[in-house]
């Protein structure tokens, strides 16, 4: 009789394998794509679990914190800085102080959303914004908002309300900036647009290239690429607009061929050598685009197209999947400043923190230490822009079968709302315009968020967007009451 084969070794070793990964994707990041990633731990029942944090309990150490906070702001360096600058004198200052506290709620920090948290000095932090809105018919170009932000943005969620209401508000149209391609392309309502023969660089992983704002850039895969574009009537300010442009960043010898709202007609341009981001634009009545870039080499570079409108209010969203805004401090200096030649920008508003909020992390000190660098890198590439800091959204862990706030957005909102004050610019309280503790909830419930309890639906977006544009508003009345009063 044959011996039978012993087929034990190979199961044991199997069962080794299947322990070892098993125990590996405990160590797996926290997030894999913008995605979170709940960690599988076979030791949970042995590990000394700590002590869960409350929100109460959380929210009195903050207070505590915020109290016995101080900064180390040079006041006589700053006030002569904003005297030279605005033209305002002590006086000035001192007074318009004394108003800030009576329009603002706690001294500027609002637990609601109802208003901008204005920490400049002198509360000029929206100062250029608002000039610019109220010379725009004069302006010669439109009055733009960049629009910096993560998932919670992406496809336009919120951004596309805001900007809906801005237009409707301050005349403009279009949907502004549009990068060749992104993860959001198929989804993103404002704009059709269909890619190909493209090879894409991200910021988040490609150290070798220097990005601007998108923090994206693409090269034909071969000698040449197509990209098209169509207008949506998603929003009646999106259907049809003046002019378009295509942004590139390096170029030796590349044509343009493009056929304008479906005719087949097509026009073509060789398009400048560049070696910083540069123009190329026509005006006219577009509602689609077809365009083939030829002849292209290795020196090409494109970062996108935008379609709007030369006066009005634009709106660009400039959405990174995965950004926690950290490596904005990477932005180089030279190209960015040759975006903003070409495409100057009057107001940036960053949102950022989904992708930092971590449960078992209730310190974020280093971020926002991290973050006041990518404020600064910001005001040194764009210094005609005011800036604006979103605090974080409400997002929720389940806790015991049920949801509630994750007590470190708490704590991530206090490190975000001091990177405001030590830096001097506004700051927007998203967590308390969404309702504060257990918001995202009740968003999950109305069908205004998505049931990962992290990210907002369109119909989130649209009411997120309106209390923004509404505090906005709010501020911009103090500044008008402030110019005709001449302080």
């Amino acid at each position: 009789m044959m011996n039978e084969k012993n087929y034990l070794p190979r199961a044991l070793a199997l069962m080794l394998c299947t322990l070892v990964i098993c125990l590996g994707m405990y160590y797996l990041p926290d997030h894999l794509l913008g995605y979170p990633v709940k960690k599988v731990d076979l030791l949970s029942d042995l590990r000394e679990k700590p002590a869960e944090m409350t929100l109460d309990s959380l929210r009195r150490q903050l207070e505590a914190e915020a109290l016995a906070d101080t900064l180390e702001v040079d006041s006589v360096a700053l006030r002569d800085s904003v005297r030279r600058a605005m033209g305002l004198d002590s006086a000035v200052l001192a007074l318009r102080d004394s108003l800030y506290r009576v329009v603002s709620l706690s001294y500027g920090a609002d637990s609601t959303g109802t208003h901008i948290e204005d920490y400049s000095l002198g509360h000029i932090g929206l100062q250029r914004f608002f000039a610019a809105l109220g010379a725009r018919d004069t302006l010669g170009r439109p009055v733009r908002v960049a629009f910096l932000g993560d998932s919670f943005i992406e496809g336009d969620i919120l951004v596309a309300d805001f900007r809906s209401a801005l237009q409707e508000a301050f005349g403009g149209r279009g949907v502004g900036f549009v990068p060749v391609t992104s993860v959001a392309a198929q989804y993103r309502p404002t704009i059709e647009q269909h890619a190909s023969g493209w090879r894409t660089w991200s910021m988040m992983t490609d150290h070798e290239h220097d990005y601007t704002l998108s923090g994206m850039l693409f090269a034909p895969e071969k000698d040449y690429a197509t990209l098209s574009l169509k207008n949506t009537d998603r929003y009646p300010e999106l259907a049809e607009v003046s002019t378009f442009k295509v942004y590139y960043q390096h170029n030796r010898g590349t044509q343009l061929r493009w056929s304008e709202n479906g005719s087949p007609d097509t026009l073509q341009v060789w398009l400048e050598p560049a070696d910083t981001v540069t123009a190329f634009g026509r005006d006219g009545a577009f509602t689609s685009l077809d365009l083939r870039f030829t002849h292209t080499d290795s020196t090409f570079l494109a970062l996108g197209v935008a379609l709007e409108d030369d006066k009005g209010v634009v709106v660009d969203n400039y959405s990174l999947r995965g950004n926690s805004g950290q490596i904005l401090h990477r932005l180089d200096s030279v190209q960015c400043r040759a975006l903003n030649a070409c495409r100057t920008y009057d107001l940036v508003v960053l949102q950022y923190g989904l992708n930092v909020a971590n449960d078992s992390v209730l310190q974020y000190g280093w971020y926002g230490r991290k973050m006041e660098e990518s404020i600064r890198r910001i005001r040194a590439c764009f210094p005609t822009a005011d800036v604006l800091l979103m605090g974080v959204s409400d997002r929720s862990r389940q806790l015991n079968g049920k949801f509630e706030t994750m007590p470190s957005v708490l704590a991530l909102l206090h490190a975000q709302r001091q990177t405001a004050r030590r830096t001097g610019i506004t700051f927007w309280n998203t967590f308390g315009a969404m309702g504060g503790e257990n918001s995202m909830v009740q968003y999950v419930e109305n069908n205004w968020a998505s049931k990962d309890y992290t990210h907002l639906g369109f119909p989130g977006g649209k009411r997120l967007a309106e209390i923004l544009f509404d505090a906005l508003m709010k501020e911009k009345e103090f500044y008008d009451e402030a110019v005709r009063e001449g302080y």
